[in-house]
């Protein structure tokens, strides 16, 4: 297992890797939001409410049309069953006819056989009647349109039967109408809550957005950014006020640590610089013999300035200072040098660089950097593979996507668990130990990735270890325009 001391990477910056990974567009962010969701809980509650009050309303307008016409009915079955009982069979008859020239009531009055004796139906409706003699039937008038009905059935002295009803149609209508209504403001409901609830959304996550993005500039290493604030001193502009003072203590605090650093660096780099010199005169003094502790003190020395000098590159990185020397490089004949460059120390230890480039391949980028960054990787590659091993470097440049290099070995890899840790400085894997190294490695190109906000994976297993450098979209749409031209 590894290899978290020298000079191979490990880390992706982060923001980058978010990146890569690709953040939610903005209508499932809005659906995943929780502004969102409370949104939906309200108009749940709202939905609920309106269909009390529209059940309300439907049991107070229909609800009292029914009853209405029940005790208009009822009264006139008393009215009838008062003049049977005066007037006998003929006056009960007359009353009948009476009342079909004056109103649209429905009567029937049959004898005991159900046979018709006076009324306006044909015949006894075939619908069953209930336990208090309520009918609800469909009668057909002169006009050929069928109508709902509402009956009641009453007996009267002799076993004849009597049939009183009213044309229910209205109240059909107004029952529907109310019914359409509920239906209709359900779903008005419905649609105003998702409407709010995306506009509502809509702002929040454009908010969220903005603190989202400033996130990941700050995590790419612009300790400089904010998260911006329009004035209005609401939740979000009071949290984003809290939030930009916390990033101006941490970046203060940063400064602190980083200029401290390069003090120690540059105030040890010059007395260990004479210390070496003089050791150097004294191996070469003549009639002197260079002692086996004169090479050592050499080689100590030679191990501390190259960690200084380390120290000091990876500050001027991460000052993001260098971005201002960007160009195009072109990465194929970048890694051809660098693996013909390795080819002999790969031949030393019965090693084969394997190389797959496409003719070319351009990315603005600073070459040194990129250069001593893909060095370290092939580098770590070549010490940590076996004899008889293949390194492999593969350059991949798809029409459509970002450009990627993949540098693989068959070594021992390094274990899920340390795979964050590698990139700090001075990290070292516990089989590392025996290994020179100043454990600087992978935070030297840890930081050159960040730099070109690049995404760096370190995967593979037991079998070996695999770095996958992915440039970010911008230079893949760059290099598609340059294509296209």
């Amino acid at each position: 297992m590894p290899r978290a001391s020298t000079e191979a990477v490990e880390s992706a910056p982060a923001g980058a890797g978010h990146e890569a990974a690709g953040t939610p567009r903005l209508g499932l962010r809005i659906l995943r939001s929780s502004t969102f969701r409370l949104v939906l809980v309200y108009a749940a509650l709202f939905g609920i409410s309106a269909l009390l009050l529209l059940a309300f309303i439907y049991w107070s307008t229909a609800g009292y049309m029914t009853r209405q016409t029940e005790a208009a009915i009822e009264a006139e079955i008393d009215t009838f069953a008062e003049r049977y009982r005066l007037t006998g069979m003929p006056g009960l008859i007359a009353l009948i006819e009476e009342r079909l020239r004056s109103n649209a009531s429905i009567y029937l009055l049959t004898d005991p056989a159900f046979r018709p004796l006076a009324g306006n139906l044909a015949r006894w409706p075939q619908s069953r009647s209930e336990g208090d003699g309520w009918l609800e039937f469909q009668v057909r008038r002169d006009e050929g349109v069928s109508q709902l009905a509402l009956a009641r059935a009453f007996t009267l002295r002799g076993d004849f039967h009597l049939l009183v009803g009213r044309d229910v149609r209205a109240l059909t209508q107004t029952k529907r109408l109310i019914t359409r209504t509920l239906a209709w403001g359900l779903g008005l409901t419905a649609l105003l809550a998702l409407a709010g609830g995306v506009l509502m959304s809509r702002s929040t996550a454009r908010r969220i957005e903005a603190i989202r993005s400033t996130g990941l500039e700050i995590m790419r290493g612009d300790l400089s950014r904010r998260i911006p604030r329009d004035g209005s001193r609401d939740d979000f502009d009071q949290l984003a006020a809290h939030l930009n003072e916390m990033l101006d203590r941490i970046e203060a605090s940063m400064d602190e640590v980083r200029e401290v650093t390069d003090n120690i660096a540059h105030d040890l780099r010059t007395p260990l610089g004479r210390l070496r010199n003089q050791l150097e005169v004294l191996r070469a003094r003549p009639g002197g013999e260079a002692t086996d502790e004169v090479e050592a003190a050499i080689e100590e020395a030679d191990r501390l300035l190259s960690t200084f000098n380390a120290l000091l590159r990876i500050a001027r990185i991460e000052s993001g200072t260098l971005r201002s020397g960007f160009g195009e490089v072109d990465l194929t004949v970048l890694l051809r040098d660098l693996a013909e460059l390795y080819e002999p120390a790969a031949q030393e230890r019965g090693q084969r660089i394997a190389l797959e480039v496409p003719p070319e391949a351009r990315v603005p980028g600073d070459r040194d950097l990129l250069v001593q960054a893909f060095a370290n990787l092939l580098d770590n590659a070549i010490k940590y593979s076996p004899e008889g091993g293949v390194v492999a470097m593969r350059l991949e440049d798809p029409p459509d996507g970002p450009v990627c290099v993949r540098v693989s070995d068959s070594g021992p890899g390094i274990p899920p668990e340390e795979r964050d840790a590698v990139k700090r400085r001075f990290y070292r894997g516990e089989s590392s130990r025996t290994t020179a190294g100043s454990g600087l490695g992978l935070s030297l190109v840890d930081a050159v990735a960040r730099l070109h906000r690049a995404e760096l994976v370190l995967g593979g297993g037991e079998d070996g270890l695999e770095v996958l450098w992915r440039f970010p979209h911008s230079a893949a749409s760059a290099k598609g325009r340059r294509s296209r031209a």
